[in-house]
């Protein structure tokens, strides 16, 4: 079990942190919640049945561990994101972009995280799995219990929600 845990760790630690990341925004929460979730793997995966892959899987145990925290943390507002506020500042993992290009890309990353934060919890998990996590439809649908229907749908909405607030942001700055 431990070499299995330690190869579960190793390939999917950084991806599982991201995913976390995104939603509750705030490093220290996100590492909390991926050691909950390994928790949860270790005295788990005796029952894993292997319905699902090991992947789609462990997003669906950060998906719910994130979801149980932030009902949690917030209970009487469910569309809590983008309205948690990040003293930490983002990191551009890019480090060799002049200053100006630095500071182009940090405000575009703002505004998109901003965007993701108007959006449904649905589409924004949604949007993280397919896009930032590169996950099938399918294991989407997998890792969130969901239809495939149902992602393409929450995909659709989502995007088009997206389009509309960058639009708006952009004509805000315009003006």
């Amino acid at each position: 079990m431990y070499e299995t845990f330690d190869r579960l760790y190793e390939q999917y630690h950084q991806s599982l942190f991201q995913f976390i990341f995104y939603m509750v925004r705030d490093r220290h929460v996100a590492e909390e919640l991926v050691q909950d979730v390994y928790i949860k793997v270790f005295h788990s995966y005796d029952r894993f049945d292997g319905r699902s892959n090991e992947k789609t899987w462990l997003f669906s145990i950060a998906k719910h561990v994130t979801i149980d925290y932030i009902r949690k943390e917030n209970r009487q507002k469910r569309k809590w994101f983008g309205m948690v506020v990040s003293d930490e500042k983002i990191d551009i993992q890019d480090h060799q972009p002049l200053p100006e290009q630095r500071t182009i890309a940090k405000e575009e990353l703002e505004v998109t995280y901003r965007a993701l934060g108007k959006c449904s919890v649905d589409q924004q998990q949604v949007l993280i799995l397919r896009f930032i996590e590169s996950f099938t439809v399918k294991e989407t649908a997998e890792a969130l219990g969901w239809s495939e229907s149902k992602v393409k749908t929450t995909q659709h909405r989502a995007i088009l929600k997206l389009k509309k607030t960058l639009r708006e942001e952009e004509e805000k700055h315009e003006s």
